[in-house]
C-alpha cells in the first residue's frame, strides 16, 4: 500500500476520533503546530524516518516536544503511529489530516499567484467570489510572481482561472504558432 493511502486512512482515523471525543478543533490547532514545527526542523523529521531510532526514543521526543500543550488524544495517537512503525509517516498523515478536516468542514484553499501582492480588498472580494462559486469556506493563500508581468492565477482543487497577462500572451502565441 503506498505511503499516501496509509496516511490518509490514518488521518481519517484520527478525525474520527477527534470528533468522538469532541476536540476537533483543538487536535487541528495542534496538528498545525505540529506541522510548523516539524516544517522548520527537519532533524525532527528525519528521526521520525529513521528506521534506526528505537520506538521509545521516538515517543520520548514527541512527549517532551508537544506534551503538555496537545490534546491528548494527539499524543496518544502519535505514540500509537510510533509504535506500529509509522513514525515516516507521522509528518505526511499530519498534512493529509489538515485536508480531510477541511474537506470536513467545508473549506476549500484558493491558491493565489498574482503579479504584485494583492490588498486586503481584492483578498476579501476574490474569497467572496470563490465563495459563492464553490458553495464553500475559503481560505486564501496568496503567492507574488513577477513574471506574471499583470493579472494573476487562481487554482481552487484541480480548477483554475488564469487571468494574468502571461497567460494571455502564451495563449496568444500559441494561436500564431499553430
Amino acid at each position: 500500500m503506498s505511503e499516501f493511502k496509509v496516511a490518509s486512512r490514518y488521518a481519517k482515523a484520527l478525525l474520527d476520533l477527534s470528533i468522538e471525543q469532541q476536540v476537533l478543533d483543538q487536535v487541528k490547532q495542534n496538528v498545525e503546530d505540529f506541522i510548523s514545527v516539524a516544517k522548520k526542523h527537519s532533524e525532527l523529521r528525519a528521526v521520525l524516518k529513521n528506521p534506526i531510532v528505537k520506538h521509545d526514543k521516538k515517543n520520548n521526543i514527541l512527549k517532551t516536544l508537544f506534551g503538555n500543550q496537545f490534546q491528548p488524544v494527539l499524543i496518544g495517537f502519535f505514540t500509537l503511529m510510533v509504535n506500529k512503525g509509522r513514525g515516516e509517516i507521522l509528518f505526511g498523515t499530519a498534512q493529509e489530516f489538515i485536508r480531510e478536516y477541511n474537506e470536513y468542514k467545508g473549506i476549500v484553499i484558493a491558491r493565489v499567484t498574482s503579479a504584485a501582492p494583492l490588498s486586503e480588498e481584492s483578498k476579501a472580494a476574490l474569497k467572496e467570489v470563490i465563495k459563492s462559486s464553490t458553495g464553500h469556506e475559503v481560505i486564501l493563500e496568496n503567492r507574488v510572481d513577477s513574471n506574471l508581468i499583470g493579472g494573476f492565477v487562481v487554482t481552487v482543487g484541480d480548477r483554475q482561472l488564469d487571468v494574468s497577462i502571461a497567460g494571455r500572451l502564451n495563449t496568444l502565441d500559441r494561436a500564431f504558432h499553430a
